[in-house]
């Protein structure tokens, strides 16, 4: 039988467009209840989605945050169970990104396109088709493009530039990296390394997209003890960035190499 791990990295390997959020979210909260039924899971975001009253983002917003409840969790936002898809469904409770995956499959499941924008410090869904922003963590809430420079300021500070580029659309795999980088670091605030340990397996096999994700992959490979192939991932990273950069992520990985010796 393929392993909750196993299922995940053969998953994330795929091409962008095919990977299933929905499945794949499920397969990091099968990591902290083992046996979860992920079929289960899946099942009742098609239960959801079964009784939308329209396939229309207007409708979804207001069954999934008005009927069903869905909700920021404001009061104990550090609660790893606001990460997990199947507790957000239980508890009706989550964080932005989590929220919004929940949002984005039951509206994929309508006919809905919808996007995760993955803007630093919150997280929002687009309407590919009407270009509408929605804030899930705030009650499915309709932003404007001056609701979301606001909220980003109030993040990052008063004079902090804000342009389109915030705003891009982002995959599954980033989707899926924010998701671990979250759980990552409030399992290391909360001191469980056991737990942030299958954090960094997974978050290791997802394919880097630019020399920052490979240094993270590599250190994420390094911290559970996989030098070899921490090494290996600095190495390819050091065939793409200038001389520089190169140097030192080769030299890193000849000092990854002499752990093993």
């Amino acid at each position: 039988m393929t392993s909750p791990t196993e299922r995940f990295t053969g998953l994330v390997q795929l091409d962008e467009a095919d990977i299933p959020l929905d499945e794949a979210a499920l397969l990091i909260a099968a990591h902290a209840y083992p046996g979860l039924d992920v079929a289960s899971e899946l099942s009742r975001l098609d239960g959801l989605a079964a009784v939308c009253p329209s396939p229309t983002l207007d409708a979804l917003r207001h069954h999934l945050f008005d009927d069903f409840g869905l909700a920021g969790n404001t009061r104990r936002y550090a609660d790893p169970r606001n990460s997990f898809v199947n507790d957000v469904l239980t508890r009706r409770q989550g964080i932005p990104v989590s929220l919004s995956v929940v949002m984005i499959e039951v509206g994929r499941r309508l006919g809905l396109m919808l996007a995760g924008i993955a803007m630093p410090g919150h997280f929002l869904v687009r309407d590919e088709a009407g270009g509408r922003l929605v804030d899930p963590f705030n009650g499915g809430r309709l932003l404007e493009l001056d609701d979301v420079a606001r909220l980003y300021r109030s993040q990052h500070g008063s004079r902090a530039p804000f342009g389109p580029a915030l705003l891009a659309p982002v995959g599954p795999r980033a989707i899926l990296v924010r998701m671990l980088a979250n759980l990552r670091h409030l399992y290391l605030a909360a001191g469980n390394a056991r737990a942030a340990g299958w954090v960094y397996e997974l978050r290791a096999t997802i394919p880097a997209a630019t020399p920052a994700d490979s240094a993270d992959v590599a250190r994420s490979l390094a911290s559970i003890g996989r030098f070899t192939e921490a090494a290996a991932t600095l190495d390819a990273m050091a065939e793409t960035v200038p001389d520089a950069g190169a140097a030192e992520a080769r030299a890193r990985a000849v000092s990854l190499r002499a752990l093993l010796n």
